[in-house]
């Protein structure tokens, strides 16, 4: 049962604009929703959803209804107002067939009716329809109850009436096409993870799922918004204050909100979102909101007495130190880069946050002087160390490290100067790192052998980590620095491939690499220059045949088919027991190898995982092992 609306408003069909014609949507679709993957699969909810959170963000929608169907269908429903139905003025069409069958069609481009859309670009719910076997939609509005199907993006029928309404909303459910997609199944866990975080963003809506595919059910409602996003990333972490500093400022027609909270650990998570929409690779609000944040604090310690003198600063990195934020902002017509939209670029964005923050947060450390002397006092032994590391740089610069010099003595260099096609191998020890060495296209691949474990950079200072050789090896080596020093047109490889045995130790390893990159160098992965190599684990052989196997079935079906009796299998434990020219064929060459590209989809669940795994409290971990000791293959005892 659907409530009634929350309230109804201005919203028909004359709200609805149409920018160009129709577009072959079918024949790129890339191009609308990134790709065709699963990561593209799943964009086809957020499309349609974000005209429901849309419903929200103008305050007619309270609840949000997303089914995932046994028959591989999903549906989205809402007590908004409903998407108009009547004809078009200019187009003599339902207005609902133009939103559904035009592209740039919507009244997103309609000021009076949404004041802030996530769904800015009008082209969600065409896409949708587009790259769908089939498309359902049913209108609650005027008292009846409206409904049309389409087929790949076309009606089948005129809209009609079945029936009468209580209240409005809208009800959509598509079956995305198989002929487009390389997987048509939802990922329960990436549709729950969506709707947790629209659920902090947009505190006054309850979202229920139901997944009928495994009878889980659940509804995200967080009253206390983004101030709670920020407490439950930080769940196992050690926090300087309990509470979360939250700030709420409106310059012109830009909405801000700010949640913040200190821990004791090293490193920054910050969440930037724009209209509900992540944006991953930041812009113009998260170079305001640091701008504010570094000249806030300054001029606080400054007037405190804590630091003296005007050469004395504390810089970002000081002052950003076990920094976890969430920055919200609604803006009346975002410049994102790209369909994907995860850059914004709105030049007067920048200002509005940075003078909001200032402001705010003034106030606010004016007002609690506990937690002002917590900051403070973090960002200056933060600065404390920096002055460390700068000195342990200086050193290792005129040892010709880091920058300038020469380059780490175990690297095996490639030929090839340029970055675009160069690729450096991580490899773990100096057997796998020798036979590595021997079996790589020196043209353009590159092998950097590390001696046991580097540091556990989630619980070192940056004075500690230049300390350690293998770290400034890895640094130099790659050649874009850190932290704020970090230049990514400095990369000297565009691939960077870790390549560790197939155990724990070697897992083990990956991760702590892992660390390094996501929390030092997070555009790396960003920008996608982070692989993992798959080494094989099996050779199986009989006679003159012989093959190679990635996982257990792949072993037991070679067996198969070269015929059980006589069939000799081998299994690495480390790339070391390859010969050259093995590893070489099936992890190195390309054409022959499988590389797995390293993202984060999800950026709070990656910093709750690195602060469990890999951060100082012990029972965090051993509850995560425990609830997934159940996942684990292929352990190496």
């Amino acid at each position: 049962m659907v409530p009634e609306s929350v309230s109804t408003g201005a919203y028909d069909a004359s709200s609805i604009q149409v920018l160009e014609g129709l577009s072959a949507v079918r024949k790129r679709p890339g191009m609308y929703i990134g790709s065709t993957d699963a990561r593209g699969l799943h964009h086809l909810i957020n499309e349609v959803l974000d005209n429901s959170i849309d419903e929200v963000l103008a305050g007619y929608c309270t609840q949000i209804w997303v089914t995932l169907h046994e028959d591989g269908t999903c549906s989205v429903a809402d007590n908004g107002r409903g998407i108009p139905v009547e004809e078009h003025p200019k187009y003599h069409k339902p207005a609902l067939e133009i939103v559904l069958t035009i592209l740039h069609a919507g009244s997103k481009f309609d000021r009076n009716t949404y004041k802030v859309s996530g769904g800015l670009h009008g082209v969600g719910l065409h896409v949708v329809n587009a790259l769908s076997e089939w498309f359902e939609v049913k209108v609650r509005r005027d008292g009846h109850t409206y409904f049309q199907r389409y087929e790949r993006g076309a009606p089948v029928a005129p809209l009609k009436v079945i029936g009468p309404s209580e209240g409005t909303g809208t009800e959509q459910r598509f079956k995305p096409d198989g002929t487009i997609f390389e997987t048509v199944i939802f990922d329960r866990e990436i549709v729950e993870r969506r709707l947790r975080e629209l659920s902090y963003l947009n505190p006054e809506v309850a979202i229920h799922f139901h997944d009928e595919r495994d009878k889980t059910e659940s509804t995200f409602h967080h009253a206390g918004g983004i101030a709670e996003f920020v407490s439950d990333l930080n769940q196992t972490a050690n926090v300087l204050f309990p509470t979360p500093i939250f700030l709420h400022a409106k310059r012109d027609t830009t909405d801000i909100e700010v949640a913040m909270q200190f821990n004791d650990g090293y490193n920054e998570t910050t969440l930037a979102f724009v209209n509900n929409i992540n944006t991953v690779d930041g812009g113009t609000h998260v170079v305001g909101l640091r701008a504010a944040l570094t000249r806030t604090l300054n001029d606080y310690a400054r007037k405190r007495g804590f630091i003296k003198g005007e050469k004395e600063n504390l810089t970002g990195e000081d002052v950003r130190e076990g920094l976890t934020c969430v920055l919200s902002i609604k803006v009346l017509e975002p410049q994102f880069e790209g369909q994907t939209k995860g850059k914004l670029g709105n030049s007067e964005v920048k200002g509005q946050v940075e003078t909001a923050v200032n402001e705010k947060l003034s106030e606010f450390l004016e007002e609690h002087p506990a937690v002002s002397q917590a900051l403070i006092t973090k960002a200056v032994e933060a600065a404390q160390a920096r002055e460390a590391a700068r000195k342990a740089r200086e050193l290792t610069r005129r040892k010709g490290l880091l920058e300038g010099g020469g380059l780490p003595g175990k690297l095996a260099d490639c030929h090839s100067r340029d970055a675009s096609v160069s690729e450096l191998f991580i490899v773990e020890g100096d057997s796998a790192g020798g036979t590595a060495k021997q079996g790589r296209d020196r043209e353009f691949q590159a092998v950097l052998p590390l001696r046991g474990k580097i540091l556990n950079v989630e619980k070192s200072r940056l004075d500690r980590m230049l300390q350690s050789e293998a770290i400034r090896a890895l640094i130099t080596a790659i050649g874009t620095n850190i932290g704020d020093e970090f230049d990514l047109a400095k990369l000297r490889y565009h691939k960077i491939i870790l390549m560790t045995d197939a155990d724990v130790d070697g897992s083990h390893i990956r991760t702590l690499l892992l660390t390094l990159f996501y929390r030092k160098m997070p555009e790396l992965i960003n920008e996608g220059h982070v692989y993992i190599a798959q080494a094989p684990l099996y050779r199986v052989s009989h006679g003159q045949k012989g093959g190679y196997a990635y996982s257990e079935e792949e072993r037991d079906a070679l067996i198969r088919e070269y015929g059980a009796k006589g069939t000799l299998t081998q299994r690495y434990k480390g790339l070391g027991e390859m010969n050259a020219d093995q590893l070489a064929d099936t992890t190195m060459h390309p054409g022959h190898r499988s590389l797995l590209r390293v993202t984060v989809d999800d950026a709070g669940r990656a910093n709750e995982l690195f602060q469990i795994l890999m951060g100082e409290a012990v029972e965090p971990r051993r509850q995560y092992i425990q609830e997934h000791a159940v996942e684990v293959q292929n352990l190496d005892i």
